[in-house]
């Protein structure tokens, strides 16, 4: 960990913590949109793989930091697929990143209120936490989909503060989207930390815009 990325935890009384490559492997969501709506959407159109994804990737890429782009039934409809029946049937691939469970078991005996802020639809947060001991971790969790706008979007911030009160000075928040670190930061949040490593199966990404970890075990 870098020095800067060091967090002084008496200033801090609130934690928000991302879902997806952050605490959980990116590496499933990657491999779920890449590889497995692919083959399905190949299939029922007599499509090859490279064929699907030349398909679909225009289709995510034109929605992509959208509340669409993390919504099931959207993409259930768009795809002519569902997608979160596919999402159930391979639930048993998620898994937490390396060090994320130890870090919330840790984190647990801290006194600070835990807080899971996801742009995961609430049905793929249902399937994840069907299969991955995540919910007993947090004292809330929280779907922008329940404030109708994604975390990149400033409005979410302030809908989201109205239902989980938090003081922005005293409140660390982790995420691996730089959009949405960004977000945050216009809005006051003062702690904010990047992951490098969302996927364990890629190497860490570059990140120069806030003090960052390669994982969240880092931090405590």
């Amino acid at each position: 960990m870098d020095n800067h990325a060091a967090v002084d935890w008496s200033a801090i009384d609130t934690v928000l913590l991302d879902m997806d490559g952050t605490l959980l492997d990116l590496r499933f969501d990657n491999w779920f949109w890449r590889q497995h709506v692919p083959a399905h959407y190949g299939r029922l159109r007599g499509l090859d793989p490279a064929e699907a994804w030349d398909a679909l990737e225009p289709k995510f890429r034109a929605v992509t930091g959208t509340m669409n782009w993390y919504c099931l039934d959207y993409w259930s409809r768009e795809l002519q697929l569902d997608i979160a029946a596919l999402k159930r049937e391979v639930r048993h691939e998620v898994r937490f990143l390396p060090g994320a469970e130890q870090f919330l078991r840790r984190l647990a005996r801290s006194g600070k209120r835990r807080v899971l802020v996801t742009n995961s639809h609430p049905q793929t947060l249902a399937i994840k936490t069907s299969h991955v001991p995540l919910a007993e971790h947090f004292d809330a969790s929280h779907s922008s989909h329940s404030f109708s706008v994604p975390k990149e979007d400033p409005r979410f911030w302030e809908r989201f503060r109205a239902r989980e009160p938090f003081d922005p000075a005293r409140t660390l928040f982790v995420d691996d989207s730089i959009a949405v670190l960004e977000s945050a930061r216009r809005y006051g949040i003062k702690w904010l930390r990047a992951v490098r490593q969302p996927d364990s199966g890629r190497p860490p990404q570059a990140v120069t815009e806030f003090p960052a970890v390669d994982g969240v075990a880092e931090l405590l």
